[in-house]
């Protein structure tokens, strides 16, 4: 059996050896889609810096009153903000208050959400 696929492998054929396709000639074509990857990652990259600096500045101007969703999903309004924790009411009815991180904080709630969300 191995013999059978041996002597087919080494049987001339009748074709002629055609040439390359273009675009397999041509190295710059195969650059191409490197350089066009390159430039969809930096990009990237550099949309990824600009939203950490502002969620860095929504951070670092938290005040009193705000009203903040955290990473859980809480809503609540800011009653104290320290260097590193926020103290949010989370309950008008029982004076309720939870002290989170402030990196727990995903986003400050326009005055427009919360009209919608109540």
């Amino acid at each position: 059996m191995h013999v059978l696929f041996a002597a087919l492998a080494a049987a001339p054929t009748t074709q002629g050896t055609e040439p390359a396709p273009w675009w397999a000639t041509n190295s710059a074509l195969l650059i191409l889609p490197v350089g066009i990857l390159l430039l969809v990652m930096l990009s990237g990259n550099k949309t990824k810096k600009v939203e950490a600096k502002q969620r860095q500045d929504m951070l670092a101007n938290l005040k009193r009153g705000d009203r903040v969703q955290t990473i859980g999903g809480i809503l609540g309004t800011v009653v104290d903000a320290r260097d590193t924790e926020v103290t949010l009411k989370v309950d008008e009815g029982s004076n309720t208050k939870m002290r989170f991180t402030r990196d727990s904080v995903k986003r400050v709630v326009t005055e427009e959400e919360a009209v919608s969300t109540k």
